[in-house]
């Protein structure tokens, strides 16, 4: 007798496959640009900033982050294009967001950034009859960087150079920055075939492991010449010489190589230690009459003509005498303070980075003024121990970083009764409050004249004329 045949069950049927989770893409009108020059839309009582789109444009956006009061979006097609949208000359321009503006017309460039500083001025009570004028173009639009600080990652066989995307620790790798002088993208082409071929470790930022972090290129457009720094995490003179030998032997240009050795965690790019590892200590550069030393790490402007139209106007309008002392604050190299120093009777310059104040000492003494000396110091410290020796009615320069003068400087500038004060800012909403100040002190705001030092990005520096009381 035949076993009974065994029943075959039915294969189960396939599991279902989870539902797509939907896509969050939605159409919005652009109302305006924000102060960092990003759309922004209105989703009921909620702003939705939208990078790259224009004002008046109807787009399609993915929605990545959603807020109490804001929403964050990519942007992802254009519907109805701004009449001031031009072609963009930058192939990363969406993901790099590090130019905002490049696909804006530049007459509407200036038209957003007069804007901004004179809504911010007029803000102010005190400041609503300060004459603002048309902002002063940029002589190039692009190809006018002269500095350039940019983060290394990747692996060996994938190196990338370039900028962080905007919230993350993502590089976005930059062939060939239209902003950037064209010597600076040559070296960065080298600088990633070199990494790759020597096989350089980088260093990951997540797991905090590597060598190579940050290369930083200084070029003097007089010259045509190159000082490039290597940040690392520990001092590694082997392999540092190696690429700087082979960068300087593919672009003889450059005339200096340097390690910068930053040891932290954060987001600061150099650390205190710099050594040289082949060629000049310095890089030389002219900007208008003045010859500069510019060292590695100090501090100098990124656009080298509409740095050099600033020297000229604070020049203009303090016309300083042989019988004037000017003190410049917030010094730097000494740029502002050695065209000054060529009319005026003694310049005196404060600054808090003392490699900044040994570069402005070299430049007096390369352009032969023996009539200004440079302080390292905190203003605010400085001023208060030199209350004595400063002459009242001296002439005032300032040049402060983004976050303005600190209150003591405000009230020690106030106690010395300036002629004049030249105010030159990069940032209209901290202008406006330390003018505020001044003006009630009894200073007299006479003019304030913005200019395009950063095309394609909403930045904008402004230089404001007071008169003494």
């Amino acid at each position: 007798m035949k076993p009974p045949k065994k029943s075959i069950k039915p294969a189960p049927p396939p599991a279902p496959r989870p539902p797509r989770k939907p896509v969050d893409t939605v159409e919005f009108t652009i109302d305006r640009l924000n102060v960092e020059g990003i759309g922004v839309a209105r989703d009921g009582h909620r702003e939705v900033l939208i990078a790259g789109a224009l004002p008046g444009e109807r787009v399609v956006v993915h929605i990545v982050h959603r807020g109490q009061r804001r929403l964050i979006a990519d942007l992802r097609r254009i519907l109805t294009p701004s009449r001031e949208r031009i072609p963009s000359p930058c192939k990363v321009a969406r993901k790099c967001l590090g130019c905002p503006l490049i696909a804006l017309h530049s007459r509407a460039q200036r038209r957003f950034k007069f804007d901004r500083v004179r809504n911010a001025l007029i803000a102010m009570p005190t400041l609503e009859s300060i004459s603002v004028q048309p902002v002063q173009d940029a002589p190039a639009a692009l190809g006018y960087r002269t500095q350039a600080k940019l983060a290394i990652g990747g692996n060996r066989r994938d190196v990338r150079i370039g900028l962080y995307r905007r919230g993350s620790h993502d590089i976005v790798d930059i062939d060939n920055c239209p902003l950037h002088h064209p010597l600076i993208n040559r070296i960065v082409a080298v600088v990633r075939e070199e990494i790759i071929k020597q096989k350089v470790l980088v260093y990951d930022p997540r797991r905090k492991r590597g060598l190579l972090r940050y290369v930083a290129i200084r070029v003097s457009p007089t010259n045509n010449k190159a000082l490039v720094t290597f940040v690392t995490t520990e001092r590694n003179y082997n392999e540092m010489t190696a690429l700087a030998k082979w960068l300087k032997r593919k672009v003889p240009e450059v005339v200096g190589v340097h390690e910068n050795v930053n040891m932290s965690d954060g987001n600061v790019i150099f650390g205190r230690t710099t050594f040289k590892l082949l060629g000049v200590d310095d890089l030389f550069d002219r900007v208008g009459a003045v010859q500069l030393s510019l060292s590695p790490t100090a501090f100098f402007q990124v656009n080298h003509d509409q740095a050099t139209h600033i020297y000229q106007l604070v020049q203009k309008w303090a016309e300083p005498t042989a019988s004037d002392t000017v003190l410049d604050l917030y010094c730097g190299i000494g740029g502002i303070a050695l065209h000054l120093a060529a009319v005026a009777g003694r310049v005196i310059g404060i600054e808090s980075n003392e490699e900044a104040i040994l570069n402005a000492r070299r430049n007096a003494v390369l352009n032969n003024l023996k009539n200004c000396v440079f302080y390292a110091g905190m203003a605010e410290d400085l001023l208060e121990d030199m209350a004595e020796e400063l002459p009242l009615r001296p002439i005032v320069v300032v040049n402060p970083p983004r976050s303005g003068c600190a209150e003591s400087v405000l009230q020690a500038i106030i106690s010395l009764r300036p002629k004049k004060l030249i105010y030159v800012s990069c940032n209209p909403d901290t202008l406006a409050h330390d003018l505020d100040i001044l003006v009630k002190a009894g200073l007299k705001p006479i003019t304030a004249q913005p200019v395009d030092m950063f095309p394609q990005t909403p930045h904008v520096e402004t230089v404001v004329l007071l008169a003494g009381a």
